[in-house]
């Protein structure tokens, strides 16, 4: 298990202050430093904003974008290599989001399609599938969908991009690459039963050392420890995918019958643990970032609407899905459709990541090149 992330909110004015984004970073710095010296590795710090619309929507989109690239070069040169400027709700900021992306390296932001105050957002849901086919045609092989989600019913803080937006006093949270939990969970096990109460072992033993040190800075700094988001995030080793895990159990492969009362078995797990949770709390299925995902994808065992129905029991929505580059806008938007319904009628926080790649069809394989992501058969989007 490694610490992906150790997100810090902070919430910014204009002109920005170079001082707060600083003392934002050094905070990042020295918690790292604490987690490292108790023996836990961490991939890396990042910092999370209120929404950039608040700090910087009244400026034009040049003044705009060279105020954002000089807020990413301020976190950079202080160690902070990943930051988001959260998400969007009024239409009229929307239109940004594909230039913010392309004139940034490593900023996310969102747009949310379904809050806990207006519910449903018809014009948001449009604008976002229109970004997200706008980006993918702006950025080289539509990489730069990496970085925007269309998000509902997510709360602030949530530490893993690109969802994280901050509202209120400075906090922080903790996200995980704990897939190798899932791993050993289930190895050896003879029974659906005695897996749970296994995992649900070790998810304690785990992380009840990182609540206890999250409290202590806490107490320390008087920076607010919100908690840990406990989903089981994979990483790129073959070992340590999620799909490679379910099927330790020995029902199926991951997509077969079998795999959905799995998930269910896991997020049961993750809601009962008796840790500070913040966040998603669920199982993560990016296809995209897990070797196991991929291979069962390419073997036709996975689809859009399979990884949206296993959402409903457990996971966190559609996330990192390689789709057909000539995917349209009024596609995309149908697919949003169904995770904006989901995450309403379940009341659950859900996110859609999704990458059309221009040039490529359903069935053709991606090339993105990238130090995060593995290659992937492209789902035909139905």
């Amino acid at each position: 298990m490694k610490i992906r992330t150790i997100t810090h909110g902070i919430s910014l004015s204009y002109p920005l202050d170079e001082h707060a984004i600083k003392d934002a970073a050094a905070f990042n710095n020295n918690s790292r430093k604490i987690y490292e010296d108790q023996g836990f590795e961490v991939q890396e710090p990042r910092i999370t904003t209120n929404s950039w619309p608040e700090f910087l929507g009244h400026l034009n989109k040049d003044e705009l974008i060279r105020a954002l690239q000089d807020f990413e070069n301020i976190c950079k040169q202080e160690g902070v290599e990943f930051t988001s400027i959260g998400t969007v709700k009024e239409s009229e900021h929307m239109d940004m989001i594909p230039e913010i992306i392309r004139q940034t390296e490593r900023i996310s932001t969102t747009i949310t399609i379904v809050d806990d105050i207006t519910g449903f957002n018809a014009g948001a849901l449009k604008k976002a599938a229109q970004t997200i086919k706008n980006i993918s045609e702006t950025t080289e092989k539509g990489y730069g969908n990496f970085r925007f989600a269309a998000i509902a019913n997510c709360p602030p803080d949530i530490p893993f991009y690109p969802a994280s937006y901050h509202v209120g006093k400075n906090c922080f949270t903790l996200g995980l690459e704990c897939s190798d939990l899932i791993n050993r969970a289930f190895a050896d096990q003879d029974s659906f039963s005695a897996a749970r109460e296994n995992l649900k072992k070790i998810f304690i033993q785990e992380l009840r050392p990182l609540e206890d040190i999250g409290v202590m800075v806490q107490d320390d700094t008087g920076v607010s420890f919100k908690g840990i988001d406990v989903s089981i995030a994979p990483s790129l080793e073959e070992n340590e995918s999620i799909a490679f895990g379910f099927e330790k159990l020995g029902l199926n492969k991951f997509g077969e019958p079998g795999t959905l009362a799995i998930a269910a078995m896991i997020t049961s797990v993750l809601k009962s643990l008796p840790i500070r949770k913040w966040g998603y709390n669920g199982l993560m299925l990016p296809v995209l970032e897990d070797i196991g995902l991929t291979a069962r994808c390419g073997e036709g065992l996975l689809d859009v609407q399979k990884l949206l129905a296993y959402s409903a029991v457990c996971g966190t929505g559609l996330d990192c899905i390689p789709l057909p580059g000539d995917i349209t806008a009024q596609e995309l938007e149908n697919i949003l459709f169904d995770v904006a319904s989901l995450s309403s009628k379940l009341d659950k926080p859900l996110s859609a990541r999704l990458f059309p790649v221009p040039g490529k069809r359903a069935g053709e394989f991606t090339d993105f090149n990238s130090p995060f992501l593995t290659e992937c058969k492209i789902l035909d989007g139905k």
